[in-house]
Order: structure tokens, then sequence, then C-alpha cells
């Protein structure tokens, strides 16, 4: 395999760790995570908000307070490389989201859609420097009832918020 295939993969597989931190950036209110996904002067459209990427993220964190429950999956990602710093990406998403709105109501929803993001690579580093969220899907559903200890059980350990997750003890050892 000769050096610029090489290099090719290895921006590859960076893009994909970009969009992984991304979601558990989210999912985990983890901002660390969530700020090391885009650059600093990105912009985001993503559903009702739309321009840099610090409003979003402030946006976010305004949610994380609210003690939502989301999981995003990103799969079908297709990277097309525009020279050796700049890529346009397609990634499809799935997200189950539940918290309560700004009128208090729990409301639970299944996404679909995808990301498309132009990725700039800064030094060694890849990131989102544009983000547009299409929508392909969108549920309302009917949040459970109780609580999550008597939804989840015996099946723990429930996941959560940073750094209380589970994932960020693994992190430490």
């Amino acid at each position: 395999m000769d050096q610029a295939k090489l290099n090719e993969l290895i921006d590859r597989e960076a893009i994909r760790d970009c969009l992984y931190r991304y979601c558990r950036g989210i999912d985990r209110g983890d901002e660390a995570a969530l700020r090391s996904s885009y650059w600093p002067d990105a912009t985001d459209q993503h559903g009702a908000y739309s321009g840099p990427v610090e409003g979003f993220i402030q946006m976010a964190l305004g949610v994380f307070k609210t003690n939502p429950r989301n999981i995003h999956q990103v799969s079908n990602i297709l990277i097309e490389f525009r020279g050796a710093s700049d890529a346009r990406v397609e990634t499809y998403f799935n997200a189950l989201q539940r918290g309560p709105g700004q009128d208090g109501v729990v409301r639970q929803f299944l996404l679909a859609g995808r990301y498309c993001d132009a990725f700039e690579k800064r030094g060694d580093e890849w990131r989102v420097a544009r983000r547009t969220v299409v929508y392909d899907w969108v549920e309302e559903q009917t949040p459970p009832e109780g609580s999550d200890a008597e939804r989840f059980g015996v099946r723990q350990p429930v996941g959560g918020f940073f750094p209380h997750d589970p994932v960020y003890a693994l992190l430490k050892d």
C-alpha cells in the first residue's frame, strides 16, 4: 500500500472518530467531547437553530440541565475528499430523545436523518467546519411511565451524564 492511500485511511478514521465524539458529547452531556467535534468558528444548521456553533453548544448545555435521555447512532458514513484538508461527509443518524420541553412536558421522539458536514483538517486534526442536519424521519412517541429505576430494574448500570456515566470510570482505568 502506498503512503497516500495509507494517509487517506488514517484521515477517514479520524473523521469517523470525530463523529463518534459528537455522539458521546451530545448523549452524555460531555461539553469537552461535544466541543472537540467542531472547529470553534464552525456553523451548524440544526433543527430550529442555525448559526455559529457556539450558539448550538450553549443551547445543548441548557438542554443537558433538564436531565434528558438521548441516544444517537451513526452509520453509512460516506467521505469524499476535496483535497488534503477538505472533505464532504454524509452520515446517517438515528436518535431517540426524551426530555422536558420549555413548557415542562416530557416528550419523546424518534428521529432519523443525516449530518451533511464540511470537514476541515487543521494541523493533524479533522473536525466539522459546517454542519447541516437533514431530517428524514420524525415520530413523536408516548414517553414510558415510571422512573428509570422502575423501567430498567436489574439492568444496571443505567447510562448517565458526564462524569458519572460508567464510560468515564473505564477511561480512567
